[in-house]
């Protein structure tokens, strides 16, 4: 029994070294630079806050209401926005894609499909891939699908991009006011 208790024992402490080595960056000591830190503490707080550092033992076990989802995200948001008119099939965040239906203009035999996948959350370029197909249809059967490859998945992607960049914008205006208003005007930019 002594044995099987002495065992358990090492396997314990070995388990506690290894965790704790692990750890190894989270306990070294990381140089701030004093032009962008704070000096005064609400501000110090202020800041960490807004970027989502940190945590309050009084909030612990309420829901904070403050989720990262499609909301938060520029992107998916400014290519819903531009792709509002179109009904959409499949618009997953998680897997980060957008489907819209067949779009049909009225007396027109050909309809179009767009694909976007998001490659990044970051508003950049090469983040989001634009993908249009178009069907022709001659009879009610006889439909013939083809990628569309012209200017037109680029003018939607730049459109989506430009949107985003608004979006995000609008987005660091709000934080910087919400800032000034919870510090009393006295933040620095």
């Amino acid at each position: 029994m002594n044995y099987l208790i002495k065992i358990s024992i090492k396997t314990m402490l070995m388990l506690t070294v290894f965790l704790i080595a692990g750890c190894g960056d989270a306990f070294k000591y990381k140089k701030t630079n004093s032009k962008t830190t704070p000096v005064n503490v609400e501000e110090r707080v202020a800041k960490n806050v807004e970027q989502g550092r940190g945590f309050r033992l009084s909030d612990l076990g309420k829901n904070s209401n403050t989720y990262d989802f499609a909301s938060s995200n520029e992107l998916w948001r400014a290519s819903l926005t531009i792709l509002d008119f179109m009904p959409l099939i499949n618009a997953d965040y998680s897997g980060g894609i957008i489907i819209t239906d067949w779009y049909q203009e009225e007396n027109n035999n050909s309809s179009v499909k767009i694909t976007i996948r998001f490659l990044t959350n970051e508003i950049r370029v090469d983040g989001i891939n634009v993908i249009i197909y178009k069907k022709n249809c001659a009879a009610y059967e006889n439909c013939k699908v083809q990628k569309v490859e012209s200017a037109l998945p680029g003018e939607i992607k730049l459109a989506i991009l430009k949107k985003a960049t608004a979006l995000q914008t609008e987005k660091r205006v709000e934080n910087v006011k919400k800032r000034k208003k919870a510090t009393g005007g006295k933040t620095k930019n």
